[in-house]
């Protein structure tokens, strides 16, 4: 495996609203050198920086919307995500876990705080990638995978002292 070197950090650009649920700050393709030509096969990233979600009997989040030809890849730091699309599928994913939505040929979906969760409230964190499909998937089913994180493959590196949790692809033999 070829290592690339960091190029750049960037501040976080300000947040908005996606739907009444998330507080985002967009890094793609907002960010000033990241490009959508530079970046593909990213097509956005969003990251919900740790907030505190008040209680509330009406979940938040992102109302039916639709996706097409692309893959959403959500990785839940803090709280509950509940996902429902027009395919069929369903899910939650929390702490720690990876909700992986495959729209391709097209999808309607909403995505929300999960009840209970919300009826509770507490501290939520998350990040969403798009990842654009090749072309010879666009027009494929869509699905939806719902990852606990305990079923990641780790790898530890030097001193035990940290690790790379793989979600996807292959690192180090794993």
């Amino acid at each position: 495996m070829k290592l690339k070197r960091i190029e750049a950090i960037f501040t976080p650009p300000a947040s908005h609203m996606v739907g009444d649920g998330f507080k985002v700050h967009q890094f793609i393709p907002s960010v000033k050198g990241l490009d959508m030509k530079r970046m593909d096969p990213f097509l956005m990233l969003d990251y919900n920086a740790k907030q505190h979600v008040e209680a509330s009997s009406k979940p938040k989040g992102v109302g039916v919307h639709p996706h097409r030809g692309f893959e959403t890849v959500t990785l839940a730091y803090k709280g509950r995500i509940a996902h429902h699309d027009s395919a069929g599928n369903a899910g939650v994913i929390g702490e720690g876990d990876v909700q992986w939505m495959t729209a391709a040929s097209g999808v309607l979906h909403k995505e929300y705080y999960e009840e209970e969760w919300a009826r509770k409230g507490g501290d939520f964190q998350m990040v969403q990638l798009w990842v654009n499909l090749p072309r010879k998937y666009k027009e494929e089913r869509p699905r939806y995978q719902a990852l606990a994180s305990n079923d990641f493959e780790r790898v530890y590196l030097s001193g035990n002292n940290s690790y790379i949790e793989i979600i996807a692809g292959e690192y180090a033999g794993k």
